[in-house]
């Protein structure tokens, strides 16, 4: 579990990245993508979106107001996003140096 700090209109919010909030905002992620394939479909998953983004800023603080919520889910997104990216890296480096020394 990590904790990171994000600035969104001057405000600093502090949100712990759980496995929780992990699959809340790749759930997020997911309805955006099914909601720009098919517009249609939007309606059906909008209730979705709000209750998954009310999920995730229910779990930084301090409480995000209505006019941070926008920027912030942004950020959080970004944060999760670069986090499994490090992840990435850190599983690929790994699994090169056991290649190596498998060669040795």
């Amino acid at each position: 579990m990590l904790t990171r700090q994000v600035v969104v209109n001057g405000t600093r919010f502090r949100l712990m990245l759980t496995d929780q909030m992990i699959g809340h905002v790749n759930n997020l992620k997911a309805l955006y993508s099914a909601s720009y394939e098919d517009p249609e479909s939007f309606e059906e998953v909008s209730s979705e979106i709000s209750a998954t983004i009310r999920e995730i800023a229910s779990s930084v603080e301090p409480e995000a107001s209505d006019g941070d919520l926008d920027g912030l889910i942004q950020e959080i997104i970004r944060v999760v996003d670069g986090n499994a990216a490090e992840l990435e890296k850190e599983m690929v480096g790994h699994e090169e140096a056991a290649k190596k020394s498998r060669k040795r």
